[in-house]
């Protein structure tokens, strides 16, 4: 049944991944699209987008989404048990997780083993961010290149508008006006207002 089978995706999900949100992006991705055909790669760039634009953690948001499309064959019951299922199933995990190092965390935390297991740890979180980061650009900037498989390194269909409008966000998130980076909010109106401007009434 699809509510279990959100429940135990996602529950995987929280349960493996180490790092919190972004890190979690290449098995939602594995999951949604390769293991259960949830999404394509083009919809599952579509939720990241509004996910990251709305409050709260994108990996819930994202789960949220998900489980609610997949559940709305059932009606808006469904489409409700779907986001409840799929968001239960990435957060229990971490909860009883945490729960578990609360309870334990002053008694080991200068054990040599909990520190190395920390040192360890960072350099896994920072490869799969950086995986996530470069699988994403490259899906929105070069369409065409299979990636995973390493079947296709054409050029063609190369997105050009996208990779511009990623420069001028990273320039932007960069800029300092009286001492003080420009919100995050602003740069996600202003690619919003830019993606409708040049995709939506340009056709671009």
């Amino acid at each position: 049944m699809i509510f279990l089978e959100l429940f135990w995706a996602f529950f995987r999900i929280g349960l493996f991944t180490i790092g919190g949100g972004y890190s979690m992006l290449p098995m939602i991705e594995e999951l949604a699209i390769s293991d259960y055909g949830w999404l394509t790669q083009e919809q599952l760039l579509d939720f990241i987008g509004v996910a990251e634009s709305t409050p709260g953690p994108i990996a819930i948001n994202l789960a949220t989404f998900i489980g609610s499309m997949q559940g709305a064959e059932y009606g808006w019951w469904g489409r409700i048990l779907g986001a409840v299922c799929a968001t239960l199933g990435v957060v229990t995990p971490s909860f009883f997780i945490i729960l578990v190092i609360a309870i334990v965390f002053e008694r080991f935390i200068n054990s040599a083993p909990v520190q190395g297991f920390f040192y360890g740890v960072r350099p896994v979180v920072v490869g799969l961010v950086a995986a996530s980061t470069v699988s994403l650009a490259l899906s929105v900037i070069l369409p065409s290149l299979e990636l995973k498989m390493f079947r296709s390194l054409s050029v063609e269909g190369f997105d050009w508008v996208s990779l511009c409008l990623v420069a001028l966000m990273f320039v932007l998130g960069h800029l300092r006006l009286k001492k003080k980076k420009l919100h995050p909010i602003i740069l996600v109106l202003v690619a919003a207002g830019l993606g409708m401007l040049l995709f939506g009434v340009l056709g671009l």
